[in-house]
């Protein structure tokens, strides 16, 4: 048994507002794949590089979810570690 009940209701928040955030997130992602400019579409199309076995590469755009999730995870671990310094607890 808890001493205060508050803590049930902050570990149930800290759980649940990451877990709401990542699934909005995650559904923008799929909603808009990539960031698209004016030459997106070409830059997709168009050969870098080729490599042995017939491998190519092209310069296509960096997905928007996968730059959200990297961003979010470094802003997550740097509040993580700033709030556990602030509260004193350790880590």
């Amino acid at each position: 048994m808890r001493f205060f009940e508050l803590l049930n209701f902050q570990h149930t928040m800290a759980w649940l507002f990451p877990t709401l955030l990542f699934m909005v997130v995650f559904g923008v992602g799929l909603a808009f794949v990539h960031l698209r400019g004016k030459d997106s579409e070409t830059s997709k199309k168009r050969i870098t590089g080729r490599y042995a076995d017939g491998i190519e590469e092209r310069n296509a755009p960096y997905p928007l979810i996968m730059m959200l999730i990297i961003a979010g995870t470094f802003v997550w671990g740097f509040f993580y570690i700033v709030m556990h310094g602030v509260l004193g607890v350790k880590i």
